[in-house]
């Protein structure tokens, strides 16, 4: 067993994981940063990025091997032939669901930077406010003041183009200029905005594509093949954003292959001295030593970390004495929306393939507004023309409908909700020590379900998807059948901040109470999970956690 030290640790290199060590190597602390997957490096690793779907054996449907190692990322609609490799094989890495939930996870560097979706809003004090004014969960220890700086900041740096709307609810940003809605949405835009004055509102989404070039990125070349790494920097991801700054630094060593077995305690110092490190290619085991540990594993693996360290001590883990690690998870429910046709702008059409939608903010709940449960949604979407891919009833084969698919179809838009789900202590992780994963450690077992505030919430969703399309013309408007499962990969919760060490898992600092030098800054420390996506909220408070550290360890705290 070898012996290496550092500064600071950082556990995972996703969205959260790269923030952190960009910040903390920046600021002059010698890094070590740890991902228990395989290297990718920025364009030369993205294999299929410049491949045509017809460049691919299957033309780009997912292969049975490929459906057979990852079938939860296959039933969620996320793998094609050109992508398995940046999801984790679920043969190998199982999960035990107690109840049915879609796990999509990235084991590589970088994570699921790679992958996500790329909407990235601010939360508001409406969200922040939202458990201490409901009675439920527990209060968040800060406000929207204490976060906005740090928006901006990682903003200016990650790249966010939108449009500035003035909405309460969904605050404003440093934006680089908005992406175009295309005509349709325009008009719908501007119907909506006339049927709900001052109530309902369509904008363009906010994303994390460049709109411009920043900091040595390519603005976004409208391809829309940004799940498979974008060889021209223009969304922001670990490896074309944080990694090359932390790596500027001369302060990070990267070590990939590396599975995080516990984070090491001290009890006399009641401090973390460093992680154990199984290799996953050799199955040799290593030690690190550290002054500061970053937790950013992604929210069930960071819960699954803590539960697995300082046991002789708590026998529920790191972080347990509350008897909330574990408990509070969460994810957005998705589901509630509707379709509909457009008729008379058949000689128009738009520029690329946008890689971003339109986004509905969240409306009900707000502004005296009450509906028979608490909490809200928003939609995302868009409008476009059916392709080549589209059926056509009158004819199914020969010359005329060869040539029929060469010209747009109809033009059609569709809007999809995603709902708060709120914090339920009995939503909950849990060790299975009867599963192993193909290094012979324990795995997960998910426990969690949407309840009755959900499912009175995913009335409206539907319903007011109806409506609005309707009311804003469109034609044959059909709504989605509501989904009665949970899972749209914006898993948080697990180890959340409060105000209490009785109550919480962390402080407002993101440290662990049991372990005041260990920071959880992925989506475990959160105690509500509002309506937007997450992802932002995530790079905001890491770097704000990573200055906090800094400062602490300059004045001897840690």
């Amino acid at each position: 067993m070898n012996n290496y030290h550092y500064d600071a640790i950082v556990i995972g290199s996703g969205i959260s994981g790269g923030w952190a060590a960009k910040e903390l190597t920046e600021k002059g602390l010698k890094v070590l940063l740890l991902d228990r997957g395989r290297n990718i490096e920025h364009i030369k690793d993205y294999t299929n990025a410049n491949k045509a779907p017809w460049e691919l054996p299957h033309r780009d449907a997912p292969t049975q091997q490929a459906m057979g190692d990852r079938p939860v990322v296959y039933k969620s609609g996320a793998l094609n032939e050109s992508n398995p490799d940046y999801w984790a094989n679920e043969k190998e890495n199982p999960y035990t669901q107690i109840k049915p939930y879609t796990w999509r996870r990235g084991y590589q560097i970088g994570g699921r930077s790679l992958t996500w979706g790329r909407q990235s809003y601010r939360w508001s004090d409406f969200d922040f406010e939202a458990n201490l004014k409901d009675g439920v969960g527990v209060d968040w220890p800060v406000r929207y003041k204490d976060i906005a700086p740090w928006y901006d900041y990682v903003e200016r740096f990650a790249g966010i183009s939108g449009s500035h709307e003035n909405l309460p609810q969904l605050p404003d940003g440093q934006f680089l200029p908005p992406m175009e809605m295309n005509v349709l949405e325009k008009d719908v835009a501007a119907r909506i905005a006339k049927l709900y004055p001052n109530e309902r509102r369509m904008i363009i989404g906010r994303t994390a594509n460049l709109t411009v070039p920043l900091h040595g990125r390519t603005n976004c070349q409208y391809r829309n093949r940004c799940a498979l790494g974008c060889p021209f920097g223009g969304y922001f991801s670990t490896q074309a954003a944080t990694l090359p700054a932390a790596m500027a630094t001369g302060n990070l060593t990267v070590r990939p292959w590396s599975i995080v077995t516990q984070i090491l305690y001290d009890k006399d110092t009641k401090k973390a001295k460093g992680v154990e490190v199984l290799d996953a290619e050799t199955k040799l085991t290593y030690q690190y030593t550290a002054k500061i540990v970053f937790l950013n594993a992604s929210t069930f693996n960071s819960a699954w970390i803590l539960m697995h360290s300082a046991t002789d001590i708590w026998p529920g883990g790191l972080g347990s004495s509350s008897n909330e690690l574990g408990h509070n998870i969460m994810d957005h429910h998705v589901g509630g929306g509707a379709a509909g046709i457009a008729e008379g702008y058949g000689d128009k059409y738009y520029y690329g393939r946008r890689a971003n939608g339109i986004y509905i903010p969240r409306y009900r709940n707000l502004f005296n507004e009450k509906r028979d449960y608490v909490r809200g949604f928003g939609y995302q979407g868009g409008a476009g023309r059916e392709t080549w891919s589209r059926e056509i009833p009158e004819i199914q084969v020969g010359g005329d409908f060869k040539d029929a698919l060469a010209e747009p179809g109809q033009w059609s838009m569709s809007i999809v909700s995603f709902g708060e789900v709120l914090p339920y202590h009995e939503n909950k992780l849990t060790i299975d020590k009867s599963i192993k994963d193909k290094w012979g450690l324990d795995t997960l077992a998910i426990d969690m379900e949407l309840k009755d505030n959900e499912r009175k919430m995913e009335i409206d969703m539907e319903a007011d998807a109806i409506e609005m399309l309707e009311k804003a013309g469109l034609q044959n408007v059909k709504g989605f059948e509501r989904h009665k499962n949970i899972g749209a990969t914006h898993e948080m919760g697990s180890a959340r901040m409060g105000y209490d060490a009785k109550t919480s898992v962390l402080n407002k600092w993101n440290q662990v109470w049991d372990a005041p030098n260990v920071f959880v800054t992925d989506g475990s420390f959160m105690a509500s999970s509002s309506c937007v996506n997450p992802s932002l909220t995530y790079m905001a408070f890491t770097a704000r956690a990573a200055n906090y550290a800094v400062e602490q360890l300059k004045m001897g705290a840690l």
